[in-house]
């Protein structure tokens, strides 16, 4: 059933979702074009510490929070399925998932590890590789988190 908590958590999730896409926008724009023009060993060590550093409860909260509201707002959706907004809200839901949660945890996590475990002398191979392969599952997340906070916004106006 539809009730006061589901605006307010869509509410949240449009904004936490939004954060989360302005946060990867900033990467996909202009944060991974300035780090490949580093020499490779700068480049990587410049983004091993921000893989260490954006572990903050600030950034925590707008990611893994979005992912958790999602996840409500995605099943609580089927009770109010007939009502405007319901499909609206899981499909949002779904998008923030596995677009943004989903391809960072399948995606670009893996390539933080692994970049994060490499020898001096196989930067230079994989920084090349590495700038590639993460920026482009930047963009599908950074597609993805927009998108969904546009739904989750577009889904306050409906109800």
């Amino acid at each position: 059933m539809f009730d006061l908590a589901n605006p307010i958590l869509i509410f949240a999730a449009a904004i936490g979702s939004g954060i989360v896409g302005g946060i990867f926008y900033a990467f996909s724009s202009f944060v991974m074009a300035a780090l490949g023009r580093l020499p490779p060993a700068h480049g990587a060590a410049a983004m091993n510490a921000i893989n260490v550093t954006v572990i903050t409860p600030s950034f925590m909260i707008a990611f893994m929070g979005t992912a958790l509201v999602s996840l409500v707002l995605a099943g609580s959706s089927f009770f109010w399925w007939g009502q405007t907004g319901a499909r609206v809200t899981f499909a949002a839901s779904l998008i923030y998932l596995v677009g943004c949660f989903g391809v960072t945890t399948a995606c670009n996590v893996p390539l933080n590890n692994r970049l994060a475990a490499i020898t001096p002398q196989q930067e230079a191979v994989l920084w090349a590789h590495y700038l590639d392969r993460w920026t482009l599952w930047n963009h599908v997340r950074t597609a993805a988190s927009v998108v969904a906070a546009v739904l989750f916004t577009a889904v306050l106006f409906l109800i």
